[in-house]
């Protein structure tokens, strides 16, 4: 089993109540709008990282990103 941990959050009234009136499971909601949001902050964050690798290697981005399609094609 998954060990988890209790999040408490406030939100106005009216939006707790309209989402328990249209079923809507709260809990799965936020932890998959979470999950979301830390991919897409690894994500950015990976993405400076290979800007600034690119910066250093005098490379730029469309530069690479042809190579890699390319040495992909190549196998």
């Amino acid at each position: 089993m998954t060990s988890t941990a209790v999040l408490s959050v406030r939100v106005r009234r009216e939006l707790k109540e309209e989402a328990e009136r249209l079923g809507i499971d709260i809990r799965s909601v936020v932890e998959k709008a979470l999950e979301e949001e830390i991919k897409r902050v690894k994500l950015e964050g990976f993405r400076k990282l290979v800007e600034e690798g690119l910066k250093n290697m005098s490379v730029s981005v469309d530069e690479w990103v042809k190579a890699v399609k390319e040495s992909r094609l190549q196998r």
